[in-house]
């Protein structure tokens, strides 16, 4: 597989959410906004790109008995340094994504990466994959975001899209978690259809 497959792969073929349907806690409660499904999808690439690289480096010396305590270790790792550096340096979008920090965590689409991929594979070709899957999944949540606020609150970015008239009349039930599944079910539709 050439390095440009391996990076694209994770945009839409293997995307998490829309394809592999993983990781849809973070994605359902916090794509809300375009802010706040940025936000989360940059720091689960972050913890994504940076757990893979080391496990990546770490793979034949890690025992295969204890290997998933080791990932959810080095994972761990990463997770405290993008949840500190966003207490200190975002401190509106680490309150609004409030406990989804710390869970990323557990989020099994970067512990799948690290079993799947980082673990069988070369540093750079691991650091690409984690690279492709995280943008994927920041895409993703960003388009969400933008869908779920734009139609839920008519602004974009905070800033009013389609005038006062619209504040009477938005589909509120979007900017709802719930209302994250049915954009989910809608941009899945549209990629099953376009991008076979």
């Amino acid at each position: 597989m050439n390095r440009l497959s391996i990076f694209t792969r994770g945009l839409i073929k293997e995307n998490a959410v829309l394809v592999l349907m993983i990781g849809l806690c973070p994605a359902l409660a916090t794509s809300g906004t375009v802010r706040d499904g940025f936000g989360m999808g940059i720091a689960a690439t972050f913890v994504l790109l940076f757990s893979n690289i080391i496990i990546s480096m770490m793979r034949k010396i890690i025992p295969n008995e204890v290997r998933i305590p080791i990932f959810i270790l080095i994972i761990s790792t990463f997770v405290t340094i993008i949840d500190y550096f966003m207490q200190a340096f975002q401190p509106d979008l680490y309150r609004a994504l409030g406990v989804f920090v710390p869970l990323i965590v557990v989020n099994c689409m970067i512990l799948g990466r690290a079993e799947a991929y980082a673990s069988k594979n070369s540093v750079f070709s691991s650091a690409l994959d984690g690279l492709g899957v995280g943008l994927g999944f920041t895409l993703t949540l960003t388009v969400m975001g933008a869908i779920r606020e734009i139609l839920g609150n008519g602004t974009l970015l905070g800033m009013t899209i389609f005038g006062e008239g619209f504040k009477n009349a938005p589909v509120i039930f979007l900017i709802l978690p719930p209302g994250a599944f049915l954009v989910i079910g809608v941009l899945k539709a549209l990629l099953n259809k376009y991008y076979k």
